[in-house]
């Protein structure tokens, strides 16, 4: 038997891992879960991997793996993410579009956790999720709004660890912040530009930056 708040727990990790490949920080777990420091979330983990629902992957920062859910885990936590992106999509009736993991938040700017919320989904139009995996964020900062991409707007992301020069793309800087920014790879440099004079083009090695997705879609609220 698993508490509330190990099932809650769980449940966060898995569907981050499942959207974009890592698990939530520390601190998200934490400000997910309402805890007052990161030792309930140690004790969490400690109590999960001791019941053989999760592992820790050795040599590998913030590494988690989920090994099994229990058959009873079907509650979920209603966040103000959920009830945003729910009333973002309302235009859309199930009938008339496809639903996709809505993830949290992604930073157009300085880079921030990428995923602040992975319980939830949302209805976006069918021509936006076509073929391949999908999934939704929500913009925060200005740094791509010459793009066209303002903060607030929801951008939908086709899941890919690949990309052309110059596509706007999720990237994970290592293996620990995500951004919105266009990528260019060069020799032996990745570039993450932004779309705006007042941020400057972050320039990494390309050991440090994965493609997390491209951009092919954006909703906005009026």
């Amino acid at each position: 038997m698993l508490t509330q708040k190990q099932k809650d727990l769980l449940m966060l990790i898995d569907a981050r891992v499942k959207a974009v490949g890592v698990p939530p920080s520390y601190d998200e777990m934490k400000d997910s879960l309402g805890l007052a420091s990161k030792s309930g979330i140690h004790r969490l983990i400690s109590a999960l991997e001791e019941r053989g629902f999760i592992r820790r992957l050795p040599n590998k920062a913030r590494a988690l793996e989920v090994l099994k859910l229990p058959e009873d885990m079907q509650d979920k936590v209603v966040s103000f993410a959920e009830k945003k992106a729910e009333k973002k999509a309302e235009r859309y009736s199930a009938n008339d579009g496809v639903s996709i993991p809505f993830v949290g938040k992604i930073a157009a700017g300085l880079p921030i956790a990428a995923i602040e919320d992975s319980y939830n989904t949302m209805i976006v139009p069918p021509h936006f999720a076509g073929n391949g995996d999908h999934f939704a964020l929500e913009v925060e900062g200005e740094s791509m709004k010459d793009a066209g991409i303002l903060d607030g707007d929801i951008v939908i992301v086709k899941k890919s660890n690949t990309a052309r020069n110059n596509q706007i793309v999720v990237a994970l800087v290592d293996q620990d912040e995500a951004t919105l920014k266009r990528l260019y790879k060069s020799g032996q440099q990745v570039e993450l530009i932004a779309e705006n004079p007042d941020f400057e083009t972050k320039v990494f090695g390309p050991d440090r930056v994965e493609v997390q997705g491209i951009l092919v879609g954006l909703l906005r609220e009026y």
